[in-house]
């Protein structure tokens, strides 16, 4: 009775408990937080530069019909928002959430059909990082930095004259204008103007590694945004 009582304990010790982020529902995507740029070591020794993303606390707070809404999605928040900056409406709809006041974020993820969702979803399940995994291809969006007005050889990446002999248009746009017909600049012309803070998005991008204890993704490559900013991947 005692050998089997300590072999029971052992056996219990020796299971592993899920973490807190690997414990929730699965969507098929993720809104994650950016970190930075690192580097890691494949399984064949090779060196992968990866972007760090961090995923914080979401729960969803809607679920979004076609019958009702005319498209299928969910609605999932994160972050608690101070009171004052509260309205009322924001805190009626988020209180079956689980939020005192209203929320920093409040995103969603499109379905095709009704049919595609979890049937454990309801409003306030909280969403796991287990949702991407290690070898997943997503596809990520995100804002660009912001740069501010930008002259058209930064903005559009044109050659420009040459620093020398005479060129005269070392970093201007060149000829805008037409002849006496049409006469007038024509529409889309790459001028000078605001560069950056648009929404990017890239395709094809793997999932390196997922760690659970950390509530982090490593995905191969660059991603535009700037730190902190809040980038969305999705299942390709």
């Amino acid at each position: 009775m005692t050998d089997s009582g300590e072999q029971q304990v052992t056996a219990d010790a020796a299971t592993p408990e899920k973490s807190e982020a690997s414990t929730g529902i699965k969507l098929r995507g993720l809104f994650l937080k950016k970190v930075g740029m690192t580097s890691i070591f494949g399984d064949a020794g090779e060196m992968i530069p990866v972007t760090v993303l961090k995923m914080d606390s979401w729960v969803v707070s809607q679920l979004k019909t076609d019958a009702k809404d005319g498209y299928t999605a969910v609605q999932i928040a994160s972050g608690p928002k101070k009171a004052v900056r509260t309205s009322n409406a924001e805190r009626g709809h988020l209180a079956k959430a689980g939020f005192e006041n209203g929320a920093q974020f409040i995103r969603e993820i499109r379905y095709d059909e009704a049919k595609d969702l979890s049937a454990d979803l309801k409003v306030g399940s909280r969403i796991s990082i287990d949702s991407l995994g290690k070898g997943d291809v997503v596809k990520i969006t995100s804002t660009s930095k912001g740069k501010g007005f930008a002259g058209s050889i930064k903005r559009y990446h044109f050659a420009g004259g040459p620093a020398s002999h005479g060129s005269k248009f070392h970093r201007q746009p060149g000829s805008s204008g037409n002849r006496t017909w049409p006469g007038r600049v024509m529409p889309g012309k790459k001028f000078p103007g605001h560069l950056g803070a648009d929404t990017v998005t890239v395709n094809n991008v793997k999932v390196v590694d997922v760690l659970h204890d950390e509530n982090v993704i490593l995905v191969k490559g660059p991603v535009p945004g700037a730190r902190n900013s809040l980038v969305k991947l999705v299942k390709e």
